[in-house]
């Protein structure tokens, strides 16, 4: 399995000794380390696989059950997902959005969240998973601005996301407690449901990114502004026409990915170029090849944390 972006965790998955694996298990590179139909030997092995193994998202999240919401949310689904869905008994479908319990969901300490006040929605925070208490409270760490902790009101409400590998999970929380000793920590209130949604693959995020491009033979060099990003390309406007369809070159841009600004140098081929609807510049279409390990990680959280705020 060379494309590692839909890898995700094991430890997410319910496994253990004596369990034939449904899915086969990868290390963080894609390389096979289990095939499906392999039953967990021992203790050993089990905790071995939780460290390093990897597994297909898609592959891991149809077979896992989940509880649908009450028919008011459900309505708010796709109607035919809703209407052809056991309540009970219906797996995760690939590219839907489902309403589950936050007990379906395997997050672990250390998990990355993203909160955003609700009644102001350009104030967006992210904090670390410490732990929960079933049915009372989620312990997050303190939301923090400029290396200080923020001041958060009980009662404040968060819209707070997650995108452990292919997935986008959403709920709302409101502020419990804020705890200020012995270190500074946030009490949110245990959400009743969580609406998770599968990102496709070609799935664009709508972006406003200035980047670098490089294509051509001689290569001509130009800043361009990007408008769409997926996994497998992205589109931009240059002010003149750059290069001919089938260049080849690199692309270069930051992005802020899961908290931490990362700098991405591409390879690319251009394939489309056409004037913007003013006339007055051109809106070029490029392909990504030969992407690393590295940056297909990088650009999967991008992408992936990108259209979970768009919803």
């Amino acid at each position: 399995m060379s494309d590692v972006s839909g890898l995700m965790p094991l430890r997410h998955a319910e496994i253990s000794v004596g369990q034939t694996l449904h899915w086969p298990v990868y290390d963080q590179d894609g390389r096979l380390l289990l095939d499906s139909g392999v039953i967990v030997a021992d203790q050993s092995q089990l905790e071995r696989l939780l460290e390093i193994g990897y597994c297909d998202a898609n592959s891991l999240w149809d077979t896992i059950p989940s509880k649908l919401a009450s028919q008011e949310t459900r309505m708010s689904l796709n109607a035919s997902a809703a209407q052809s869905k056991s309540a009970t008994s219906a797996p995760l479908d690939a590219h839907k959005e489902v309403v589950m319990e936050l007990d379906s969901v395997r997050w672990n300490v250390g998990e990355t969240l993203y909160l955003q006040m609700h009644d102001q929605t350009a104030m967006r925070y992210t904090v670390k998973l410490i732990g929960f208490v079933k049915n009372k409270s989620i312990f997050v760490t303190a939301p923090m601005a400029d290396g200080k902790a923020v001041l958060i009101r009980d009662g404040q409400t968060f819209i707070v996301r997650a995108f452990p590998g292919k997935k986008a999970y959403a709920f709302t929380a409101s502020a419990l407690k804020y705890v200020y000793s012995p270190y500074p920590y946030l009490h949110l209130s245990y959400p009743k449901q969580v609406r998770c949604t599968t990102i496709r693959q070609g799935s664009r995020a709508v972006v406003k990114i200035i980047a670098s491009v490089t294509v051509g033979d001689p290569p001509e060099t130009a800043a361009a502004t990007l408008g769409d990003i997926s996994m497998g390309g992205t589109s931009g406007v240059i002010k003149k026409p750059l290069g001919k369809k089938g260049d080849t070159g690199q692309i270069k841009f930051k992005v802020n990915a899961a908290g931490s600004d990362e700098f991405l140098t591409l390879n690319i081929i251009l394939r489309s170029i056409a004037p913007t609807e003013n006339g007055l510049e051109f809106r070029h279409g490029f392909e990504f090849t030969d992407v690393s390990t590295q940056s297909k990680l990088i650009l999967s959280a991008f992408v992936h944390q990108t259209l979970a705020e768009m919803d």
